[in-house]
Protein backbone atom coordinates (compact mmCIF):
# COMPACT_ATOMS: atom_id res chain seq x y z
CA UNK A 1 0.00 0.00 0.00
CA UNK A 2 2.80 2.27 1.05
CA UNK A 3 4.57 1.67 -2.17
CA UNK A 4 1.43 2.17 -4.00
CA UNK A 5 1.23 5.45 -2.76
CA UNK A 6 4.61 6.85 -3.47
CA UNK A 7 4.37 5.66 -6.96
CA UNK A 8 1.24 7.59 -7.29
CA UNK A 9 3.12 10.92 -5.89
CA UNK A 10 5.82 10.20 -8.09
CA UNK A 11 3.64 10.59 -10.82
CA UNK A 12 1.59 13.15 -9.87
CA UNK A 13 5.39 15.09 -8.87
CA UNK A 14 6.26 14.17 -12.50
CA UNK A 15 3.30 15.77 -14.29
CA UNK A 16 3.55 19.06 -15.75
CA UNK A 17 2.98 22.33 -13.89
CA UNK A 18 1.96 25.60 -15.11
CA UNK A 19 4.19 28.18 -14.87
CA UNK A 20 2.74 31.46 -15.59
CA UNK A 21 0.16 33.36 -13.09
CA UNK A 22 -2.47 33.30 -15.93
CA UNK A 23 -2.23 29.35 -16.36
CA UNK A 24 -1.86 28.96 -12.90
CA UNK A 25 -5.68 30.54 -11.90
CA UNK A 26 -6.95 29.09 -15.25
CA UNK A 27 -6.08 25.58 -13.74
CA UNK A 28 -7.00 26.54 -10.11
CA UNK A 29 -10.53 27.42 -11.49
CA UNK A 30 -10.94 24.60 -13.51
CA UNK A 31 -9.64 22.20 -10.48
CA UNK A 32 -12.19 24.18 -8.15
CA UNK A 33 -14.99 23.97 -10.34
CA UNK A 34 -14.34 19.96 -10.86
CA UNK A 35 -14.00 19.51 -7.26
CA UNK A 36 -17.47 21.25 -6.68
CA UNK A 37 -18.90 19.44 -9.82
CA UNK A 38 -18.04 15.99 -8.04
CA UNK A 39 -19.10 16.62 -5.08
CA UNK A 40 -22.01 17.44 -6.56
CA UNK A 41 -22.53 14.66 -8.89
CA UNK A 42 -21.55 12.56 -5.67
CA UNK A 43 -24.20 13.80 -3.70
CA UNK A 44 -26.88 13.46 -6.10
CA UNK A 45 -25.92 10.01 -7.44
CA UNK A 46 -25.83 9.10 -3.52
CA UNK A 47 -29.22 10.63 -2.59
CA UNK A 48 -30.68 9.32 -6.19
CA UNK A 49 -29.94 5.98 -4.79
CA UNK A 50 -30.91 6.75 -1.30
CA UNK A 51 -34.19 7.82 -2.28
CA UNK A 52 -34.70 4.97 -5.37
CA UNK A 53 -33.73 2.70 -2.59
CA UNK A 54 -35.94 3.95 0.00
CA UNK A 55 -39.14 3.59 -2.22
CA UNK A 56 -38.31 0.44 -3.07
CA UNK A 57 -38.01 -0.67 0.88
CA UNK A 58 -41.48 0.87 0.79
CA UNK A 59 -43.01 -1.44 -2.07
CA UNK A 60 -41.23 -4.23 -0.06
CA UNK A 61 -42.86 -3.34 3.21
CA UNK A 62 -46.34 -3.08 1.19
CA UNK A 63 -45.54 -5.95 -0.40
CA UNK A 64 -45.03 -8.27 2.66
CA UNK A 65 -44.77 -12.31 2.34
CA UNK A 66 -47.66 -13.09 0.49
CA UNK A 67 -45.55 -14.76 -2.71
CA UNK A 68 -43.32 -16.36 -0.86
CA UNK A 69 -46.35 -17.68 1.38
CA UNK A 70 -47.75 -19.00 -1.69
CA UNK A 71 -45.21 -21.03 -2.40
CA UNK A 72 -45.67 -22.91 1.20
CA UNK A 73 -47.43 -25.84 0.43
CA UNK A 74 -47.90 -26.08 -3.18
CA UNK A 75 -49.34 -28.92 -4.54
CA UNK A 76 -50.65 -30.39 -1.67
CA UNK A 77 -54.22 -30.21 -0.17
CA UNK A 78 -55.39 -27.02 1.31
CA UNK A 79 -55.38 -25.97 4.53
CA UNK A 80 -57.37 -23.26 6.56
CA UNK A 81 -55.04 -21.13 6.09
CA UNK A 82 -54.56 -21.79 2.41
CA UNK A 83 -57.98 -21.07 2.05
CA UNK A 84 -57.60 -17.73 3.69
CA UNK A 85 -54.74 -17.23 0.72
CA UNK A 86 -57.62 -17.94 -1.69
CA UNK A 87 -59.83 -15.76 -0.43
CA UNK A 88 -57.56 -12.80 -0.53
CA UNK A 89 -56.82 -13.14 -3.72
CA UNK A 90 -54.34 -14.78 -5.81
CA UNK A 91 -50.96 -13.67 -4.28
CA UNK A 92 -48.62 -14.22 -7.38
CA UNK A 93 -50.49 -11.37 -8.70
CA UNK A 94 -46.91 -9.39 -8.05
CA UNK A 95 -45.06 -6.99 -10.23
CA UNK A 96 -42.34 -8.76 -12.51
CA UNK A 97 -38.83 -9.26 -11.14
CA UNK A 98 -40.73 -9.82 -7.79
CA UNK A 99 -38.95 -12.90 -5.83
CA UNK A 100 -39.70 -15.08 -3.32
CA UNK A 101 -38.23 -17.87 -1.11
CA UNK A 102 -39.23 -20.32 2.27
CA UNK A 103 -36.60 -21.13 4.49
CA UNK A 104 -37.52 -23.99 7.35
CA UNK A 105 -34.59 -24.32 9.32
CA UNK A 106 -32.33 -22.07 7.73
CA UNK A 107 -32.52 -24.54 4.28
CA UNK A 108 -34.08 -23.10 1.03
CA UNK A 109 -37.08 -24.96 0.40
CA UNK A 110 -39.27 -23.05 -2.63
CA UNK A 111 -37.60 -20.05 -4.25
CA UNK A 112 -39.17 -18.65 -7.23
CA UNK A 113 -39.66 -15.35 -9.00
CA UNK A 114 -42.19 -13.19 -11.21
CA UNK A 115 -41.50 -13.66 -14.48
CA UNK A 116 -42.29 -10.62 -17.13
CA UNK A 117 -44.64 -12.59 -18.69
CA UNK A 118 -47.07 -13.69 -15.60
CA UNK A 119 -50.48 -14.46 -17.20
CA UNK A 120 -48.70 -17.54 -19.24
CA UNK A 121 -49.30 -20.46 -17.19
CA UNK A 122 -46.23 -22.66 -18.89
CA UNK A 123 -43.78 -19.68 -17.21
CA UNK A 124 -41.69 -21.25 -15.13
CA UNK A 125 -41.65 -19.65 -11.50
CA UNK A 126 -38.43 -21.41 -10.01
CA UNK A 127 -35.08 -19.95 -9.83
CA UNK A 128 -31.83 -22.06 -9.94
CA UNK A 129 -29.91 -21.15 -6.89
CA UNK A 130 -26.78 -22.23 -6.63
CA UNK A 131 -24.63 -22.92 -2.60
CA UNK A 132 -23.77 -19.52 -2.08
CA UNK A 133 -27.19 -17.86 -3.26
CA UNK A 134 -28.43 -20.37 -0.28
CA UNK A 135 -26.30 -19.03 2.38
CA UNK A 136 -26.71 -15.71 1.70
CA UNK A 137 -30.30 -15.95 1.60
CA UNK A 138 -30.61 -17.82 5.06
CA UNK A 139 -28.08 -15.17 6.36
CA UNK A 140 -30.51 -12.61 6.30
CA UNK A 141 -31.88 -11.31 9.44
CA UNK A 142 -35.32 -11.03 10.48
CA UNK A 143 -35.50 -7.77 11.88
CA UNK A 144 -37.70 -5.75 9.58
CA UNK A 145 -35.60 -4.56 8.13
CA UNK A 146 -34.53 -4.32 3.85
CA UNK A 147 -31.16 -5.75 3.37
CA UNK A 148 -28.97 -5.86 -0.61
CA UNK A 149 -28.16 -9.03 -1.73
CA UNK A 150 -26.79 -10.52 -5.14
CA UNK A 151 -28.08 -13.81 -6.52
CA UNK A 152 -26.20 -15.44 -9.35
CA UNK A 153 -28.73 -15.31 -11.75
CA UNK A 154 -30.82 -12.87 -11.00
CA UNK A 155 -28.04 -10.03 -9.64
CA UNK A 156 -28.52 -7.86 -7.03
CA UNK A 157 -32.29 -7.96 -5.45
CA UNK A 158 -33.50 -5.57 -2.23
CA UNK A 159 -34.81 -8.40 0.46
CA UNK A 160 -37.43 -8.34 3.81
CA UNK A 161 -37.14 -11.56 5.63
CA UNK A 162 -40.35 -12.39 7.97
CA UNK A 163 -41.45 -15.28 10.30
CA UNK A 164 -44.30 -17.62 8.67
CA UNK A 165 -47.04 -19.08 10.16
CA UNK A 166 -45.63 -22.66 10.45
CA UNK A 167 -42.13 -22.07 12.02
CA UNK A 168 -40.83 -20.57 8.65
CA UNK A 169 -39.11 -18.00 6.81
CA UNK A 170 -40.59 -16.01 4.25
CA UNK A 171 -38.30 -14.12 1.90
CA UNK A 172 -39.41 -11.01 -0.54
CA UNK A 173 -37.45 -9.16 -2.96
CA UNK A 174 -37.52 -6.79 -5.39
CA UNK A 175 -35.03 -6.50 -8.06
CA UNK A 176 -32.80 -3.16 -7.76
CA UNK A 177 -32.45 -3.03 -11.90
CA UNK A 178 -34.28 0.14 -12.07
CA UNK A 179 -32.74 1.80 -9.33
CA UNK A 180 -29.10 0.84 -10.68
CA UNK A 181 -30.41 2.12 -14.31
CA UNK A 182 -31.74 5.52 -12.90
CA UNK A 183 -28.52 5.96 -10.67
CA UNK A 184 -26.13 5.17 -13.68
CA UNK A 185 -28.08 7.11 -16.35
CA UNK A 186 -27.29 9.70 -13.80
CA UNK A 187 -24.14 9.12 -13.22
CA UNK A 188 -23.49 9.33 -17.04
CA UNK A 189 -25.51 12.41 -17.60
CA UNK A 190 -23.75 14.12 -14.59
CA UNK A 191 -20.32 13.18 -16.31
CA UNK A 192 -21.41 14.90 -19.80
CA UNK A 193 -22.73 17.74 -18.55
CA UNK A 194 -19.95 17.98 -16.39
CA UNK A 195 -17.47 17.60 -18.49
CA UNK A 196 -19.13 19.81 -21.23
CA UNK A 197 -19.28 22.42 -18.20
CA UNK A 198 -15.71 22.19 -17.72
CA UNK A 199 -14.33 22.72 -20.75
CA UNK A 200 -16.85 25.65 -21.11
CA UNK A 201 -15.51 27.04 -17.88
CA UNK A 202 -11.99 26.48 -19.04
CA UNK A 203 -12.45 28.55 -22.04
CA UNK A 204 -13.99 31.02 -20.64
CA UNK A 205 -11.98 31.46 -17.71
CA UNK A 206 -8.74 31.49 -19.70
CA UNK A 207 -9.67 34.34 -21.40
CA UNK A 208 -11.72 36.01 -18.63
CA UNK A 209 -7.88 35.66 -16.75
CA UNK A 210 -6.26 36.85 -19.87
CA UNK A 211 -8.32 40.06 -20.15
CA UNK A 212 -7.98 40.59 -15.89
CA UNK A 213 -4.36 40.25 -16.39
CA UNK A 214 -3.84 42.42 -19.52
CA UNK A 215 -2.49 45.42 -17.45
CA UNK A 216 -0.13 43.36 -15.63
CA UNK A 217 0.99 41.55 -18.73
CA UNK A 218 1.89 45.40 -19.84
CA UNK A 219 3.90 45.58 -17.03
CA UNK A 220 5.82 42.74 -17.75
CA UNK A 221 6.13 43.44 -21.06
CA UNK A 222 7.82 47.34 -19.95
CA UNK A 223 9.92 45.39 -17.43
CA UNK A 224 11.48 43.31 -19.99
CA UNK A 225 12.59 45.76 -22.39
CA UNK A 226 14.11 47.99 -19.75
CA UNK A 227 15.93 44.77 -18.16
CA UNK A 228 17.52 44.49 -22.21
CA UNK A 229 18.79 47.73 -21.89
CA UNK A 230 22.58 48.72 -21.44
CA UNK A 231 22.34 50.52 -18.28
CA UNK A 232 25.86 50.53 -17.60
CA UNK A 233 27.09 54.19 -19.19
CA UNK A 234 25.94 55.97 -21.38
CA UNK A 235 22.51 57.81 -22.38
CA UNK A 236 19.84 55.40 -21.98
CA UNK A 237 16.33 55.79 -23.34
CA UNK A 238 13.59 53.92 -21.34
CA UNK A 239 10.28 52.91 -23.57
CA UNK A 240 6.92 54.08 -22.52
CA UNK A 241 5.52 53.27 -19.02
CA UNK A 242 3.45 50.70 -18.37
CA UNK A 243 -0.48 51.88 -19.36
CA UNK A 244 -1.89 52.69 -15.33
CA UNK A 245 -5.48 50.49 -15.04
CA UNK A 246 -7.58 50.93 -11.85
CA UNK A 247 -5.57 52.20 -9.34
CA UNK A 248 -7.57 50.42 -6.37
CA UNK A 249 -6.84 46.60 -7.86
CA UNK A 250 -3.69 45.05 -7.28
CA UNK A 251 -2.62 45.38 -10.67
CA UNK A 252 -3.27 48.79 -10.97
CA UNK A 253 -0.53 49.71 -7.90
CA UNK A 254 1.53 47.55 -9.08
CA UNK A 255 1.90 49.31 -13.08
CA UNK A 256 1.52 52.95 -10.95
CA UNK A 257 4.49 51.76 -8.54
CA UNK A 258 6.32 50.40 -11.17
CA UNK A 259 6.01 53.52 -13.60
CA UNK A 260 6.42 55.63 -10.69
CA UNK A 261 10.48 53.44 -9.89
CA UNK A 262 10.97 54.24 -13.85
CA UNK A 263 10.39 57.35 -13.26
CA UNK A 264 13.10 57.36 -10.90
CA UNK A 265 15.34 55.20 -12.63
CA UNK A 266 14.93 57.31 -15.75
CA UNK A 267 15.93 60.94 -13.88
CA UNK A 268 18.88 59.28 -12.34
CA UNK A 269 19.87 58.02 -15.31
CA UNK A 270 19.90 61.25 -16.77
CA UNK A 271 21.93 62.61 -13.74
CA UNK A 272 24.65 59.64 -14.02
CA UNK A 273 24.65 60.46 -17.99
CA UNK A 274 25.28 64.35 -17.62
CA UNK A 275 27.70 64.00 -14.78
CA UNK A 276 29.60 61.29 -17.11
CA UNK A 277 29.34 63.82 -19.88
CA UNK A 278 30.67 66.79 -17.36
CA UNK A 279 33.74 64.35 -16.33
CA UNK A 280 34.71 62.99 -19.72
CA UNK A 281 34.40 67.09 -20.88
CA UNK A 282 36.62 67.71 -17.81
CA UNK A 283 39.04 64.89 -18.30
CA UNK A 284 39.52 65.87 -22.29
CA UNK A 285 39.90 69.35 -21.42
CA UNK A 286 42.19 68.99 -19.11
CA UNK A 287 44.49 66.74 -20.41
CA UNK A 288 44.27 69.05 -23.99
CA UNK A 289 44.90 71.61 -21.55
CA UNK A 290 48.10 69.93 -19.51
CA UNK A 291 49.84 68.76 -22.58
CA UNK A 292 51.24 71.87 -23.36
CA UNK A 293 52.54 73.10 -19.50
CA UNK A 294 54.22 69.26 -19.39
CA UNK A 295 55.76 69.83 -22.70
CA UNK A 296 57.28 73.14 -22.01
CA UNK A 297 58.34 71.24 -18.30
CA UNK A 298 60.03 68.51 -20.25
CA UNK A 299 61.69 71.13 -22.78
CA UNK A 300 63.04 73.28 -19.96
CA UNK A 301 64.31 70.64 -18.30
CA UNK A 302 66.49 69.46 -21.07
CA UNK A 303 67.10 72.75 -22.17
CA UNK A 304 69.01 73.44 -18.47
CA UNK A 305 70.68 69.94 -18.37
CA UNK A 306 72.64 70.73 -22.03
CA UNK A 307 73.30 73.95 -20.60
CA UNK A 308 77.62 74.37 -20.86
CA UNK A 309 78.43 75.86 -17.50
CA UNK A 310 78.68 74.08 -14.56
CA UNK A 311 75.90 72.60 -12.38
CA UNK A 312 75.45 70.91 -9.10
CA UNK A 313 75.20 67.24 -9.03
CA UNK A 314 72.37 68.06 -6.99
CA UNK A 315 71.12 70.31 -9.14
CA UNK A 316 71.35 68.02 -12.32
CA UNK A 317 69.72 65.11 -10.58
CA UNK A 318 66.67 67.15 -10.24
CA UNK A 319 66.28 68.31 -13.44
CA UNK A 320 66.93 64.76 -14.45
CA UNK A 321 64.17 63.88 -12.36
CA UNK A 322 62.04 66.84 -13.54
CA UNK A 323 62.50 65.67 -17.30
CA UNK A 324 61.45 62.02 -16.29
CA UNK A 325 58.67 63.22 -14.02
CA UNK A 326 57.23 64.84 -17.23
CA UNK A 327 57.65 62.58 -20.06
CA UNK A 328 55.55 59.94 -17.72
CA UNK A 329 52.87 63.04 -16.82
CA UNK A 330 53.12 63.66 -20.65
CA UNK A 331 52.41 60.21 -21.47
CA UNK A 332 49.48 59.85 -18.57
CA UNK A 333 47.92 63.15 -20.23
CA UNK A 334 47.91 61.55 -23.89
CA UNK A 335 46.32 58.45 -21.97
CA UNK A 336 43.80 60.13 -20.32
CA UNK A 337 43.19 62.01 -23.51
CA UNK A 338 42.81 58.91 -25.63
CA UNK A 339 40.37 57.37 -22.99
CA UNK A 340 38.45 60.54 -23.17
CA UNK A 341 38.15 60.33 -26.77
CA UNK A 342 37.34 56.82 -27.07
CA UNK A 343 34.60 57.27 -24.20
CA UNK A 344 32.93 60.03 -26.19
CA UNK A 345 32.86 57.34 -29.25
CA UNK A 346 34.96 59.12 -31.73
CA UNK A 347 35.69 56.83 -34.52
CA UNK A 348 39.16 55.02 -35.29
CA UNK A 349 40.70 54.98 -38.48
CA UNK A 350 39.14 51.61 -40.29
CA UNK A 351 41.58 50.19 -42.58
CA UNK A 352 43.64 46.57 -43.27
CA UNK A 353 46.04 46.01 -40.82
CA UNK A 354 48.43 43.41 -40.54
CA UNK A 355 48.48 42.04 -37.21
CA UNK A 356 51.45 39.09 -37.41
CA UNK A 357 53.81 42.44 -38.28
CA UNK A 358 52.38 44.05 -35.73
CA UNK A 359 53.20 41.19 -33.20
CA UNK A 360 57.19 40.49 -34.71
CA UNK A 361 57.13 44.57 -34.05
CA UNK A 362 55.79 44.87 -30.61
CA UNK A 363 58.38 41.76 -29.59
CA UNK A 364 60.84 43.13 -30.91
CA UNK A 365 60.40 46.49 -29.49
CA UNK A 366 59.85 44.46 -25.95
CA UNK A 367 62.48 42.22 -26.36
CA UNK A 368 64.93 45.36 -26.11
CA UNK A 369 63.22 46.68 -23.64
CA UNK A 370 63.30 43.32 -21.02
CA UNK A 371 66.44 41.23 -22.21
CA UNK A 372 65.46 39.43 -18.98
CA UNK A 373 62.91 37.95 -19.65
CA UNK A 374 61.98 35.16 -22.27
CA UNK A 375 60.40 35.86 -25.33
CA UNK A 376 58.56 33.59 -27.42
CA UNK A 377 56.20 33.71 -30.88
CA UNK A 378 52.95 31.57 -31.54
CA UNK A 379 52.41 32.74 -34.83
CA UNK A 380 50.25 31.11 -38.11
CA UNK A 381 52.30 30.82 -41.52
CA UNK A 382 50.16 32.45 -43.19
CA UNK A 383 49.88 36.55 -42.56
CA UNK A 384 47.01 37.79 -40.08
CA UNK A 385 44.83 40.82 -41.63
CA UNK A 386 41.94 42.59 -39.73
CA UNK A 387 40.19 45.67 -39.74
CA UNK A 388 41.30 48.32 -37.72
CA UNK A 389 43.42 51.38 -36.31
CA UNK A 390 46.85 50.33 -36.87
CA UNK A 391 48.51 52.64 -34.37
CA UNK A 392 45.78 51.95 -31.53
CA UNK A 393 46.34 47.75 -31.86
CA UNK A 394 50.15 48.42 -31.75
CA UNK A 395 49.10 50.68 -28.49
CA UNK A 396 47.73 47.44 -27.68
CA UNK A 397 50.28 44.98 -27.83
CA UNK A 398 52.68 47.53 -26.25
CA UNK A 399 50.51 47.93 -23.25
CA UNK A 400 50.22 44.45 -22.78
CA UNK A 401 53.42 43.04 -22.93
CA UNK A 402 54.96 45.93 -20.89
CA UNK A 403 52.50 44.82 -18.13
CA UNK A 404 54.15 41.37 -18.35
CA UNK A 405 57.60 42.65 -18.62
CA UNK A 406 56.44 45.42 -15.68
CA UNK A 407 55.00 42.90 -13.84
CA UNK A 408 56.71 39.43 -13.47
CA UNK A 409 59.85 38.78 -11.95
CA UNK A 410 63.38 38.46 -14.20
CA UNK A 411 63.13 34.95 -16.25
CA UNK A 412 59.38 35.50 -17.13
CA UNK A 413 58.56 33.24 -20.31
CA UNK A 414 56.28 35.49 -22.52
CA UNK A 415 54.62 33.70 -25.24
CA UNK A 416 52.59 35.94 -28.22
CA UNK A 417 50.81 33.85 -30.04
CA UNK A 418 48.00 34.99 -32.70
CA UNK A 419 45.08 31.99 -33.62
CA UNK A 420 42.96 33.64 -37.11
CA UNK A 421 39.55 32.37 -37.19
CA UNK A 422 36.36 32.79 -39.47
CA UNK A 423 34.69 35.17 -36.94
CA UNK A 424 37.25 36.51 -33.96
CA UNK A 425 40.98 36.80 -34.56
CA UNK A 426 42.67 36.21 -31.18
CA UNK A 427 45.76 37.62 -30.03
CA UNK A 428 46.78 35.76 -26.89
CA UNK A 429 49.67 37.19 -24.19
CA UNK A 430 50.54 34.61 -21.52
CA UNK A 431 53.36 34.50 -19.07
CA UNK A 432 54.25 31.93 -16.53
CA UNK A 433 54.87 34.33 -13.77
CA UNK A 434 53.03 34.54 -10.34
CA UNK A 435 49.75 36.12 -11.56
CA UNK A 436 47.53 38.81 -10.95
CA UNK A 437 46.26 38.61 -7.07
CA UNK A 438 42.20 37.04 -7.08
CA UNK A 439 41.24 40.24 -5.32
CA UNK A 440 42.32 42.73 -8.21
CA UNK A 441 41.24 40.58 -11.28
CA UNK A 442 37.62 41.70 -11.41
CA UNK A 443 38.45 45.68 -11.45
CA UNK A 444 42.06 44.94 -13.68
CA UNK A 445 40.45 46.89 -16.83
CA UNK A 446 39.39 49.74 -14.75
CA UNK A 447 41.26 52.81 -14.67
CA UNK A 448 44.11 53.88 -12.35
CA UNK A 449 44.30 49.61 -11.00
CA UNK A 450 47.50 48.85 -9.96
CA UNK A 451 48.43 45.24 -8.98
CA UNK A 452 49.70 44.29 -5.76
CA UNK A 453 52.90 43.75 -4.71
CA UNK A 454 53.19 39.93 -4.93
CA UNK A 455 53.25 40.55 -8.75
CA UNK A 456 55.81 43.33 -9.43
CA UNK A 457 58.45 41.76 -6.87
CA UNK A 458 61.25 41.57 -8.99
CA UNK A 459 60.02 42.75 -12.46
CA UNK A 460 61.69 45.35 -14.38
CA UNK A 461 59.55 48.41 -13.05
CA UNK A 462 59.26 48.91 -9.73
CA UNK A 463 57.64 51.83 -10.40
CA UNK A 464 54.80 51.14 -12.06
CA UNK A 465 52.80 52.97 -14.35
CA UNK A 466 49.45 55.09 -14.08
CA UNK A 467 47.64 52.29 -13.63
CA UNK A 468 45.94 53.17 -17.34
CA UNK A 469 47.24 50.27 -19.42
CA UNK A 470 45.29 47.50 -19.69
CA UNK A 471 42.30 49.93 -19.54
CA UNK A 472 43.13 51.51 -22.79
CA UNK A 473 43.54 48.06 -23.57
CA UNK A 474 40.63 47.51 -23.35
CA UNK A 475 38.44 50.70 -24.48
CA UNK A 476 40.38 50.13 -27.85
CA UNK A 477 39.35 46.48 -27.60
CA UNK A 478 35.88 47.50 -27.42
CA UNK A 479 36.28 50.72 -29.97
CA UNK A 480 37.14 47.70 -32.43
CA UNK A 481 33.80 45.46 -31.94
CA UNK A 482 36.08 43.13 -30.22
CA UNK A 483 36.65 42.22 -26.11
CA UNK A 484 39.77 41.48 -23.75
CA UNK A 485 39.39 38.62 -21.03
CA UNK A 486 41.70 38.03 -18.67
CA UNK A 487 42.56 34.17 -16.55
CA UNK A 488 45.32 34.41 -14.34
CA UNK A 489 46.27 31.79 -11.22
CA UNK A 490 49.70 31.55 -9.78
CA UNK A 491 52.25 30.43 -12.84
CA UNK A 492 49.86 31.52 -15.59
CA UNK A 493 48.60 34.52 -16.60
CA UNK A 494 46.59 34.69 -20.03
CA UNK A 495 45.48 37.95 -21.54
CA UNK A 496 43.06 37.27 -24.69
CA UNK A 497 41.78 40.05 -27.10
CA UNK A 498 39.12 38.73 -29.04
CA UNK A 499 38.87 41.11 -32.55
CA UNK A 500 36.63 40.62 -35.10
CA UNK A 501 37.72 38.98 -38.59
CA UNK A 502 38.25 40.63 -41.37
CA UNK A 503 35.37 38.87 -43.08
CA UNK A 504 33.37 39.33 -39.91
CA UNK A 505 33.96 43.07 -39.81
Amino acid sequence: MGRGLRAVGRKLGRMPRPHTLRARLTAGLVVLLAVSCAAVGVAAVIELDGFLTGRLDQQLTEVGTQFPASLEHKGQTLTDHDADDRERGDTRRQAPGTFGARLVDGTVTNAAVVPADKDDATTDLKVALTARDRRELAAVPVDGRSHTIHLSSLGRYRVLAADGRDGDVMITGLPLESVEAAVHRLEAVAAIVFGAALLITGFAGALWVRWSLRPLSRVADTATRVSELPLASGEVTLPPRAPESDPRSEVGRVAGAFNRMLGHVEDALTHRHASEERLRSFAADASHELRTPVASIRGHAELALLHPDPVPPKVTRALERIEAESARMGVMVDEMLLLARLDAGRPLERSPVDLTRLVLDAVADARAAGPDHRWALQLPEEPVTVTGDAHRLQQVLANLLANARLHTPVGTKVTVSVEAGAEATSLVVHDDGPGVPAEVQPGVFERFTRADRRRTEGGGGAGGGAGLGLSIVAAVTEAHGGSVHLDSSPGSTTFTVQLPSRGAA
